[in-house]
């Protein structure tokens, strides 16, 4: 995607936003022109949050900390081990926690770390123990007088620092049309609080749908504005008010059943 159709498509979309998202299934950080977009972003008046799984963010820390656009990076720490990574996990982590703290000091980011790959059937203290390691690291980087675990027990999310977050909560199957169906009722933010346009211009509605399955329209080829209030959009997000899930893909997807009632 050009600078010139970023600028283009952000102006489409500003009467209904000030933050935008910087991925669909993708990795941000790899994007050549990663620091154009965001001075694009700023010059728009737009605030931009950033999830990367953070194996590049010593390529790219300046960038991000020097960038007033950025709001807020998401590091999604349990993507390390479903990628081939040529730095440890030691290593890795502490590259993460390393810009964090200089983050923090020398901008106004937010930073989210997030440990969601925990399973649902296995609540117990010795399921977490699979991020132990993980957590003493973070626990030791920020100081912390007590320890993660014990302070997650009722919630999923931990205030660790200012502008420090950490979150963890259950791994969730990505929609795929070969997966059973689900007919229950259930509910989710896909156009009632997001909506996604790829990297061809195919508007979907959330970032999950990374194939563009949910073709809402072509933002190349209708007005923004009239995709979002067409009538299958329409009947997606009035579905989802109702608690219906009307699209066989979100009838496949897992983080739908984050929501369920």
């Amino acid at each position: 995607m050009s600078e010139s159709t970023f600028g283009e498509i952000l102006d489409q979309i500003k009467p209904y936003t000030d933050y935008i998202y910087l991925h669909v299934k993708g990795e941000p950080l790899l994007h050549p022109k990663l620091a154009s977009f965001l001075d694009i972003s700023y010059e728009k008046r737009f605030a931009v949050n950033i999830t990367t799984n953070g194996t590049l963010i010593d390529k790219v820390a300046d960038t991000l900390i020097e960038k007033p656009a950025v709001r807020q990076i998401n590091f999604s720490l349990h993507s390390f081990d479903g990628n081939q990574n040529e730095i440890s996990k030691d290593v890795y982590i502490d590259s993460v926690l390393k810009f964090s703290s200089r983050a923090i000091l020398e901008s106004n980011v937010i930073i989210a770390l997030r440990l969601w790959n925990l399973d649902e059937a296995l609540l117990s203290k010795d399921q977490r123990k699979r991020n132990l390691a993980i957590l003493h690291k973070i626990e030791e980087n920020f100081k912390l007088p007590y320890k993660i675990q014990g302070n997650l027990a009722k919630t999923k999310a931990l205030k660790i620092a200012d502008r420090v977050y950490f979150n963890q909560d259950y791994e969730f199957e990505w929609p795929d049309l070969k997966r059973e169906e689900d007919f229950n009722k259930g509910s989710c933010y896909g156009l009632r609080n997001q909506v996604a346009i790829l990297v061809n211009g195919t508007v979907v509605p959330c970032c999950l749908d990374g194939e563009g399955i949910i073709n809402l329209g072509s933002i190349h080829q209708d007005e923004f504005s009239d995709i979002i209030n067409g009538e299958r959009a329409e009947n997606i997000r009035r579905g989802f008010c109702n608690n219906n899930v009307v699209e066989e893909l979100c009838r496949k997807c897992g983080y739908r059943k984050r929501f369920a009632k």
